[in-house]
């Protein structure tokens, strides 16, 4: 439930701060952990980081003006694949932040940074790859940012996310190849 109340409070901010950001700015959503966040370790649950990370790209979307042409197009936003780094726990009643931007795209994919922050120290990091998909498959990313106005090139790949992306590959090519460890 208490995610129900999480994701009605990202819908009402945005409703009450209805401000415009560009496409290359960073949202921000701040919540609570609580009870039923927590695993048998009393910190929050490695899945919990991953629905509330939801919150933070659905707030992007929102904050960008992205969601009213997405929503036209009956597109809907899958993710890809996630690299995530845990860097220290969050624990019951703690206050935190979740900040996600676009750090670049391609014709296909865009490319997210989300962090979790409390009192301005890292607690995870992630990398994601997600694409639109609509009634005939996936959308280019570059057909939504025209629909938006955006007209600027693609900021540059930083090292840490080709790194990723080169490593992606790599695993999905030994897969198709038959190459991938037995499971």
């Amino acid at each position: 439930m208490n995610l129900l109340f999480r994701l009605l409070k990202t819908l009402l901010l945005w409703v009450l701060r209805p401000a415009r950001h560009g496409i290359l700015e960073e949202s921000v959503v701040r919540f609570r952990v609580w009870p039923n966040d927590l695993d048998t370790n009393l910190h929050m649950n490695n899945g919990r980081y991953m629905t509330l990370m939801d919150l933070g790209r659905l707030d992007l979307l929102l904050r960008n003006g992205s969601i009213r042409h997405v929503l036209r197009q009956r597109w809907y936003p899958v993710l890809a694949g996630t690299l995530i780094r845990f860097r220290r726990p969050l624990n019951l009643f703690q206050k935190f932040e979740i900040r996600t931007r676009i750090v670049t795209w391609d014709s296909k994919w865009v490319y997210l940074e989300q962090r979790m922050l409390r009192r301005g120290d890292l607690v995870l990091q992630a990398y994601l790859k997600g694409v639109f998909m609509g009634p005939k498959g996936s959308v280019p990313i570059t057909e939504l940012l025209a629909l938006m106005g955006v007209v600027q090139s693609p900021p540059a790949m930083p090292a840490g996310l080709t790194a990723w992306i080169d490593a992606e590959g790599k695993l999905i090519r030994e897969t198709r190849d038959g190459d991938a460890p037995p499971g």
